[in-house]
């Protein structure tokens, strides 16, 4: 494995592409809206760090305290995303990309570094059997189904917002939280509202463009969140098909 990897920033980030959607013109708007919110987080600590190739290799993190996420720790690092896909997978890279974020946790003085997965694959989120084969321990729990998993450095451990626990809404109709740290969201929220506009089906949905709100959000957040009939659904990127599903339409 003598591939090359780079860290985005604020210098390169316009010429170098993010690994998820490259080439897929539809999620080219997404593309520019997501290089838009890294250019704000990139200069609070967050790290994109990618291999030097036209595929999905790549990990993004963050200080704990600046993640947007409803997850709470003294001191952590958190990982958004992990992803190795296609012709990559199995030689390494994953390993390899965990490993700079630990280490990298270790020269900041962290507490360790902690990621939301879950008990059951799930889709987004990172493999919890991989994790724990890292050294990476569950620490925190939602309804038996996500997990936090945490590698502490100093035994001090993240948890989640007692609010992010009731995975839960008063509003009854489908309700969708997302930000635009995903390249892929843009072109979703433009699905689901022809979608909803066509079935006339009641629609809330709610940008999360600030840390506060993220902070304070009612359920796990990976950039997306679907509520219905008040109860937390999915992480799910949803298309039609999932909505026809959903509505048995």
């Amino acid at each position: 494995m003598n591939k090359h990897f780079i860290n985005l920033t604020v210098e390169n980030i316009d010429k170098e592409h993010l690994c998820c959607a490259i080439s897929d013109k539809k999620h080219q708007m997404g593309v520019s809206a997501k290089k838009n919110w890294l250019k704000e987080r990139i200069i609070e600590g967050h790290i994109f760090r990618k291999l030097d190739e036209k595929g999905k290799v790549f990990i993004e993190y963050a200080p704990l305290e600046t993640a947007w996420v409803p997850i709470y720790g003294e001191n952590y690092l958190y990982i958004y995303c992990l992803w190795v896909s296609g012709s990559f997978k199995g030689k390494g890279y994953a390993k390899s990309l965990i490993e700079y974020c630990i280490n990298n946790a270790k020269e900041k003085g962290k507490s360790g570094v902690c990621i939301l997965s879950s008990k059951k694959k799930k889709p987004y989120l990172s493999d919890k059997k991989f994790l724990l084969k890292c050294g990476f321990e569950t620490v925190d729990t939602i309804k038996n189904d996500y997990e936090l998993l945490a590698l502490s450095f100093n035994g001090k451990k993240p948890y989640f917002s007692e609010k992010a626990k009731e995975m839960k809404i008063n509003n009854k109709e489908l309700t969708i939280y997302y930000s635009l740290q995903c390249p892929y969201i843009l072109n979703c929220i433009n699905q689901v509202e022809e979608y909803c506009n066509k079935n006339n089906i009641p629609l809330n949905i709610i940008a999360i463009d600030t840390l506060e709100k993220a902070k304070n959000l009612p359920c796990i957040f990976n950039n997306w969140a679907v509520f219905y009939n008040g109860k937390y659904k999915t992480n799910y990127l949803m298309n039609e098909s999932f909505l026809k599903k959903m509505f048995q339409l």
